[in-house]
């Protein structure tokens, strides 16, 4: 039996960890790095925690091993992750040393929800082994990863790439062109603009906007995509409702100053306790507990509380 590819993940924080956790869970060896201490200390523990409340043998922890030297942790895998932070130059810096240190033929993956892959790889000598793997968070509860070629990307690591993740358990996806957002978050942020362009206008509340969302069409979005849907109804139909309703809709090509009102005022959200609307603390906690339940039950897990954090990617 081929022995399965060897992993190195770079960044051991909400994400690299999560990552590490999906390749412990199908049975890779992962090397996960981090050069912050306190990132590597705490590692182990937030990986068993979250594989129990997932469901998941907590043993499966022992497949991965943290390091502080980024080269040992690229020495022998077969495909490398970088979870780092969303900065380009320390994107650049780090596949610069990975691609010195790592073997030629491991393939180099970026995780980002912003950043231009062609841009994070641009430096590097063999840019036909460079994708993008945007992981959505938690990364062990929400399957989707979107895997982004570049125009210098090989159809070899691109379908590699696609069959690894898909043998993790993973819905992975091929965008052909890199463009900003991807996919998911263009999608997301198309809805977002929207929403908050009916705040500003004063058409509704900001919960009134959630309420809509989620006891409407938001109900069967895990079923019935959009262009599903569009097909169910009739593309007729769908021409006919976007000649009349798509003139009025928001094209905004800047974030909204109504936004920038609330930047302005400290109203940032979860972190400063008001955004569009307050958050008290024990809020801000049943939200968060409410969220998680439902991706674990949704996706076959337990719906013991655990402490991933959730977010939009």
């Amino acid at each position: 039996m081929t022995e399965k590819p060897a992993i190195a993940v770079i960044g051991a924080g909400l994400m690299g960890a999560g990552i590490a956790l999906v390749f412990a869970a199908a049975g890779h060896r992962v090397a996960l790095f981090d050069a912050m201490t306190e990132a590597r200390a705490t590692a182990p523990s937030r990986i068993r925690d979250n594989l129990k409340a997932s469901g998941l043998n907590p043993a499966a922890a022992a497949a991965v091993t943290l390091h502080s030297q980024l080269a040992t942790a690229v020495a022998d895998a077969d495909f490398v992750i970088e979870a780092a932070p969303e900065d380009l130059a320390l994107k650049q810096a780090l596949f610069g040393e990975i691609e010195d240190t790592a073997k030629p033929t491991a393939i180099l993956a970026s995780n980002t929800s912003v950043i231009p892959i062609t841009s994070i790889m641009e430096r590097l000598r063999n840019k036909a082994r460079a994708l993008g793997t945007h992981w959505w968070n938690p990364p062990y509860l929400v399957p989707l990863v979107e895997v982004i070629r570049t125009v210098d990307t090989s159809d070899g690591t691109v379908e590699a790439t696609l069959r690894l993740l898909a043998s993790v358990g993973k819905t992975a996806v091929e965008v052909k062109k890199d463009v900003p957002g991807f996919i998911g978050n263009r999608l997301q942020h198309a809805l977002w603009r929207e929403a908050v362009a009916l705040v500003a206008d004063g058409v509704c509340d900001a919960k009134t906007v959630d309420d809509v969302v989620k006891a409407s069409f938001g109900t069967r979005l895990a079923v019935l995509g959009p262009l599903e849907n569009a097909d169910l109804v009739g593309t007729d139909l769908t021409r006919s409702i976007h000649n009349y309703v798509l003139p009025a809709l928001d094209r905004s090509t800047a974030a909204s100053p109504y936004l920038d009102r609330l930047v302005e005022q400290g109203r940032l959200g979860f972190k400063s306790g008001e955004g569009f609307r307050k958050w008290p603390p024990e809020q801000q906690a049943a939200l968060r507990e409410r969220v998680t339940k439902h991706l674990r039950a949704s996706f076959g897990a337990p719906v013991s509380s655990g402490s991933d954090d959730v977010g939009q990617t």
